[in-house]
């Protein structure tokens, strides 16, 4: 059995439940039904305890279900009392060690609402002058769970947890495009070739390629706002399979109001609770559009690596921060570990995304038993690409410097553009002077003085790099 994140004495109380009787450590908050949790499954070493956005969004939902009981008459003011106060100290952070169970586990999250429950309870006991685990004062299943099922709460609690999620999401995104657009305005007049299929096309400025990169990630994180709005739709007063049954006629509007005014969030409740309770939707939305982000992060990711590639044999428009020896064996060598180590994280996305499209399909009849590992892979791409962002903006985009140079001999180099003088000496001569070219090495812009196309005068008028990097006419005739 794993070890408690909290010191423990050696002494018991005993507990019982339909399996039986157990010993529970005197120390814990959790009672006997998180403690078959632990034994049952030890699977992903993911702990509840060490996601306190979760933990905070149970103490929401229980403390939004006993407000709705109270406001029913159903429960008395002490036990209100104690509970929201109890509730209270898990949305501030207090008593997460006493969540030590797997977040993958069977029972459709039944322990994860059963953990919740029963920290719940005895902390409640504790603040009316109880003893732990004399629940005749205050149940873990007859007054925390009252009106509840797991199929409603554990659902709801993890739609807010990762709406907590998605902010930080959000503000590490926010900052990454921001460290794209600041190299925006720094490489704003640097001309350099832009490329398709890997070969010469026409010029553009290295601050264009940041600025594509930037509105990348912003258009992403657009997409990403609206589905998690989805977050915000709970089942709350469906109870097990969305009847309602146990919960009193207007639990739900009531529960879900409380839940809105706890939060300030703009929480509505499921049009159809039975449709609700079986739903992943949500899940599977915010999951897809993570993954849409991590293709074109990881796209950014080796744009970087092939801008910087080289030293000298290679692309070399960029210098990516050196950040450690590239090699066992190539002295000198420095390689492009951050975008590297990026897109593995991408690809960790892509691969949570079939995850959670598989475990959505599994819903059966009214239920969805698959909704932990939904949760687990949710997480942890919400996580990674938080640290990946982080990671990338810190390590690499901030220091990134230019070739200057280079770039602009690559441009002024390269057969790419003569597409810049195909208006004004046609698409036939702009071939001929192309092949030529090619062909004998020689500059585009001596070839098209030496055949008297243009002038020297229309020729630098034409290739003013401010005119190659934008839609343009040049009038020739001034």
């Amino acid at each position: 059995m794993r070890p408690y994140k909290f010191e423990t004495s050696g002494k018991v109380r005993m507990e019982h439940d339909l399996l039986g009787d157990k010993e529970v450590p005197v120390e814990a908050l959790f009672g006997i039904q998180t403690l078959r949790c632990i034994e049952n499954f030890d699977i992903s070493r993911q702990l509840l305890s060490d996601y306190p956005t979760l933990i905070k969004a149970l103490g929401i939902v229980k403390m939004g279900a006993i407000l709705a009981n109270h406001e029913l008459g159903l429960v008395s003011d002490e036990i209100k009392n104690a509970v929201v106060k109890a509730c209270r100290e898990l949305m501030d952070g207090k008593h997460h060690e006493h969540f030590p169970i797997d977040l993958v586990q069977g029972g459709a999250g039944t322990s994860v609402n059963m953990n919740a429950n029963e920290v719940i309870a005895n902390r409640a006991l504790e603040i009316m002058g109880k003893e732990r685990g004399d629940y005749k004062f205050c149940h873990p299943n007859d007054h925390i769970n009252m009106a509840q099922s797991t199929n409603d709460a554990y659902p709801t609690a993890m739609h807010l947890g990762l709406y907590m999620l998605h902010e930080m999401v959000k503000t590490s995104l926010e900052k990454l495009i921001a460290s794209f657009e600041k190299k925006e305005k720094e490489f704003e007049d640097i001309i350099k070739m832009g490329r398709t299929q890997l070969q010469d096309a026409v010029p553009m400025t290295l601050g264009q390629s940041f600025g594509a990169f930037a509105d990348a990630m912003r258009s992403e994180l657009e997409r990403l706002n609206h589905v998690a709005e989805e977050y915000l739709v709970i089942n709350m007063g469906a109870t097990a399979i969305g009847t309602g049954i146990t919960a009193e006629p207007g639990y739900a509007e009531i529960c879900t109001r409380h839940i809105k005014e706890i939060t300030g969030w703009d929480i509505t409740l499921a049009n159809n609770l039975i449709a609700a309770t079986h739903d992943t939707s949500a899940m599977v939305a915010y999951s897809g559009s993570l993954k849409m982000l991590a293709i074109r992060l990881s796209k950014i990711c080796n744009d970087l690596r092939l801008m910087a590639s080289g030293p000298r044999a290679g692309l070399s428009e960029i210098n990516l921060p050196p950040k450690q020896p590239g090699s066992s064996i190539m002295p000198g060598k420095v390689n492009p570990v951050i975008p590297e180590v990026v897109n593995q994280v991408c690809f960790k996305i892509a691969g949570n995304d079939l995850t959670v499209t598989l475990a959505s399909e599994a819903a059966q009849l009214e239920l969805n038993v698959m909704e932990p590992v939904l949760v687990q892979s949710v997480i942890e791409s919400c996580q990674w690409l938080v640290r990946a962002c982080d990671t990338l903006r810190v390590e690499c985009v901030d220091g990134i410097t230019a070739n200057e140079e280079h770039c602009r001999r690559t441009v002024e180099h390269s057969i790419g553009i003569v597409t810049a003088l195909k208006p004004y000496i046609g698409y036939a001569n702009s071939t001929e002077v192309a092949k030529e070219a090619l062909e004998t090495g020689g500059s585009v812009y001596q070839l098209v003085l030496d055949k008297k196309l243009l002038t020297k005068e229309e020729l630098d008028t034409i290739l003013d790099p401010k005119n190659m990097v934008k839609p343009s006419k040049v009038d020739l005739k001034k």
